[in-house]
Formats: structure tokens, sequence, C-alpha cells
């Protein structure tokens, strides 16, 4: 009921004008606060094998660690076996228009996939794409220098047509900021301030805009898999994909 409370209030408070942090997530403590946080496991199986994505890695709680102010997921191999990190805030928190923004510094290497994302509250009953994903950052180690900012709908998903393909140059070197600017008409995507790539179809509709609803936060990293594969570069691990701060305000 706690947690409940606490999503309901979330959205309520995204629907009010103030300039408020709704949520933020320093990760100052010694562990990850699982009040907030879930911990996804294995390889997807037997209903998602790969995570859908044909991806490699098997998760586990023991590639997440919190250090020094910051979330890290490390990606790892022991001898034929990739292991990395993949955490949500599902059913915990949710919410429903407003500002998310993210610190992040990246990992790298052929074969990697770290990302940033949300997913609709009601996947479980819609599924995916129908329940809309947001995309806030996706980078693949294949392309450096590069950063996706996609939308995932059930008129497109995938190989989404709903994407932005960003070049920066120094995007590999220290932390960047990821923001999104969610409302009811357009969702805007930023690095470093800079706005990058601006999503509002001219019809909305179950089809094309399932981003009226509340939404949750998935923090991954990938290896291999349709998009940040198929190759790995076996030489590069361990790799930490580390992140400093999410602030969520309205």
């Amino acid at each position: 009921m706690k947690k409940l409370m606490y999503i309901l209030f979330l959205i309520f408070i995204s629907c009010g004008n103030s300039d408020t942090i709704i949520w933020e997530e320093n990760f100052d403590g010694e562990q990850l606060d699982e009040s907030y946080w879930n911990y996804e496991l294995g390889d997807g199986c037997p209903n998602l094998c790969g995570w859908g994505n044909n991806e490699r890695q098997i998760y586990t709680q023991e590639n997440i660690k919190i250090h020094d102010g910051n979330l890290i997921i490390t990606a790892t191999k022991d001898k034929k076996i990739y292991q990395s990190g993949r955490i949500t805030t599902k059913d915990k928190i949710e919410f429903q228009y407003g500002t998310i923004e993210v610190r992040a510094k990246l990992p790298t290497g052929h074969g990697l996939w770290p990302a940033i994302w949300m997913l609709g509250s009601d996947i479980d009953e819609k599924g995916w794409p129908n329940c809309g994903e947001i995309d806030i950052m996706e980078y693949v180690g294949k392309e450096p220098h590069t950063i996706y900012t996609s939308l995932h709908t059930k008129e497109s998903f995938g190989n989404t047509i709903n994407s932005k393909k960003t070049i920066h140059k120094t995007i590999e070197e220290g932390f960047h900021v990821y923001k999104s600017i969610w409302t009811e008409d357009e969702i805007q995507f930023y690095i470093d301030s800079k706005l990058v790539y601006t999503f509002s179809p001219e019809i909305k509709n179950d089809k094309t805009w399932p981003f009226n609803k509340p939404f949750y936060l998935p923090v991954n990293l990938a290896i291999g898999g349709n998009f940040g594969g198929p190759e790995v570069d076996d030489t590069i691990f361990p790799k930490q994909f580390e992140i400093d701060y999410i602030k969520i305000w309205k």
C-alpha cells in the first residue's frame, strides 16, 4: 500500500505547474535501495529468452554495486558466460509527464549496449510495444561517438522510425547529462542541455501515442543482441556503466 500511495503521489504532483523535484536518486547508500529498485535477473527465459533481443548476458545482482555515490553496473565474461546488471523502478517509482535527468558515464567496447529508458506501467496487461517505450539514451560500442534517442509504439517499434541518431565526439569522455522533457503533447530529448530530438506525432492515438499514462524506469547494460551486436569483443571485459544521479521533476 505504501508503494502504491507513492506512485499515486508522483502522478498527482506531476499534474501541477511547479518546478519541483518529485524524486531524486543519488546512490548515496552502501547498497541499492530496494524500496525504489528491483533487480531483474537471468537471461529472460522462458518467456523472453535473450530479453527479446538475442542478448548474450545473464543479469545478476552481483554485477550491480554502489560505490562513492555512483551506481556501477559491470559487464563481465567468465569463460563462455557473459554477466551484467539490470534494474527497474516498476511498481515502485512511476510517473506521468515531467522532466527526467540522468548523469552517466558510458562504457566503451564493441558489443556493449548501455541504456536508460522507460516503459509503460501497463506492460503486463498490454505487452510490448503497445505499452510504449521511451529511450532516453542508448549507446552501442560498435558505433563510437553516437547516441540514440527513440520511441517505440504499436505503429513503429523495433527498428523504429521514431528515432534520432546524434553524433557527439566526446560522449565517451567522462560523465554527460541525458534529459527528457515529457508533456501531454510532445517528448523532447537533450544531451548536455542541447536539444537533439522532439517527438510529437500529428495524430495521437493508441497506435502512435501510448505516452498518456505512468511509466517506470529501467537501467541496464546489455551485451551483444540485435542492436548491440551480434559481434562482441571479448578482450574488453570488465567494463562499467556508471550513473551519478537520476532526478525527476515537474
